[in-house]
């Protein structure tokens, strides 16, 4: 696992991330910053193995006096002593988590944790694990908190099995963005699908433990009781599902809003593939994931949020990222289905 630390700096914005690529299923590549200028992440010394210092580009208004000082105050012991949050991504999915083209981590869930450490007082140090291993490792304190597009429901705050009984102890969740399951298919939708339904007697690729690959087996009961059933194809990351999809091995990939639309719409993939519909499978909202038995410092980012978000600091990032669709007016706890 790779971990980063980064201390914001004051600076203009940058633009959108977005480049060339070539290939049926071309990875991310970003492009120099358009419009506004900023100032590139650089290594500034090592942080021991795997790490690196980091300084980013900051953009938002300064905390008002005193709040700084008051949430910094009252951080658990261990993360004021550190002076460091520590925060567990998927960095492969743009453009919510992703790395830059010097391996620093970058997206939506990369700047708003910087804006909220520096609300806080603290610098944010990630760690780039598989999705699977998130919440695991904050319910046993590995990292503070997750922050890789996870979708805060009622079945991960209870720890619940897909079978009902009781797995874990569960987790909470800051929500700071409003998103949902959208269905990935090849250009010109040639099989007509719009629906988990539809899907019935096809085969569907998922992101192995995400919620999509939870909602795809919920639906293999129902097709099989039309007669027809649904093969789930299950892969460890994004681009291993749409290459099933262009290849014609899956009608469709099943994803997050954000990810789905950023995958039809980059340069080289626009003519490959398209959102078969605007609407949404299944809404549900990203969570700051947090360990249920550390409250204070859910409820101390939920308060940074606000800040963030009231500075208007958190609308420059969803603007820079063209994500202003999933935007929210406050932090909310717990707010999952």
């Amino acid at each position: 696992m790779h971990r980063t630390l980064i201390t914001p700096a004051s600076g203009p914005a940058s633009g959108p991330a977005s480049g060339p690529a070539s290939g049926p299923i071309p990875p991310h590549t970003p492009a120099p910053p358009s419009g506004r200028s900023c100032r590139p992440l650089r290594a500034a010394a090592a942080l021991g193995a795997g790490g690196l210092l980091l300084t980013g580009c900051g953009s938002g208004a300064a905390p008002a006096p005193g709040s700084q000082d008051d949430l910094k105050a009252r951080l658990p012991k261990a993360v004021k002593a550190a002076g460091v949050l520590k925060i567990g991504s998927y960095l492969n999915y743009p453009p919510v988590d992703f790395k830059d083209s010097s391996g620093a981590p970058e997206g939506l869930d990369p700047e708003l944790a910087k804006a909220l450490g520096t609300t806080i007082g603290v610098k944010v140090e990630f760690t780039d694990m598989p999705f699977e291993k998130l919440i695991p490792a904050v319910r046993s304190k590995q990292i503070d908190l997750a922050m890789s597009a996870v979708i805060d429901t009622k079945q991960r705050q209870l720890g619940a099995a897909d079978d009902g009984h009781q797995a874990d102890a569960g987790v909470d969740f800051v929500d700071y963005f409003g998103s949902g399951t959208s269905m990935v298919v090849k250009s010109g939708n040639p099989l007509s699908l719009s629906s988990l339904e539809s899907l019935c007697g096809r085969g569907v690729a998922v992101q192995r433990g995400t919620v999509q690959d939870e909602l795809a087996t919920r639906q293999t009961a129902a097709c099989l009781r039309t007669g027809k059933q649904l093969q789930i194809h299950r892969f460890d990351t994004d681009e291993q599902a749409l290459a099933e999809v262009a290849s014609g091995a899956a009608a469709a990939d099943l994803n997050d809003y954000p990810v789905a639309q950023y995958n039809t719409t980059q340069p080289g993939r626009a003519g490959t593939f398209q959102l078969a519909s605007t609407n949404f499978l299944q809404a549900g909202p990203y969570g700051i994931t947090v360990a249920k038995d550390n409250t204070a410092l859910r409820d101390i980012i939920a308060k940074a949020l606000d800040e963030v978000i009231h500075s208007g600091e958190y609308d420059r990032i969803l603007a820079k990222w063209n994500l202003h669709r999933g935007s929210v007016s406050s932090a909310v706890v717990n707010g999952g289905l």
